[in-house]
């Protein structure tokens, strides 16, 4: 799997998206980035793709829109998530940030993997 490059640029738009809510934090993620509330991923940028995790609801509403698909390497796309379409506005591209965090803060937090020990 070769994965897409992005800029600079593209990384700085996705932070300016994220919402400023409770706990939320931007981390690397495999040479990208993502945004994560309890350990959890809500928005992730794959390439120049936005995704989002959302609820059956949320992936219905965004599915409807043209331009929405699958979201992550095109051999494995991420179970749960959508892209969003090219072309929205930063405004509309943050509400939808905001309705992934408003369900994944729903989720139990994500214990974090205990480090191992050289030995």
């Amino acid at each position: 799997m070769q994965m897409p490059t992005h800029t600079e640029e593209d990384k700085a738009r996705f932070r300016a998206l994220v919402p400023l809510l409770d706990g939320v934090a931007v981390k690397p993620m495999f040479g990208s980035v993502g945004a994560f509330v309890n350990g959890n991923m809500f928005a992730g940028l794959f390439g120049t793709d936005l995704g989002v995790k959302l609820d059956e609801p949320g992936r219905a509403a965004l599915q409807a829109l043209p331009g929405s698909g699958p979201f992550g390497p095109a051999e494995r796309p991420m179970g749960g998530w959508l892209a969003l379409p090219e072309g929205l506005s930063d405004e509309e591209a943050t509400a939808w940030f905001e309705r992934a965090y408003a369900y994944v803060v729903t989720l139990p937090p994500k214990e974090p993997k205990p480090r191992r020990t050289k030995g």
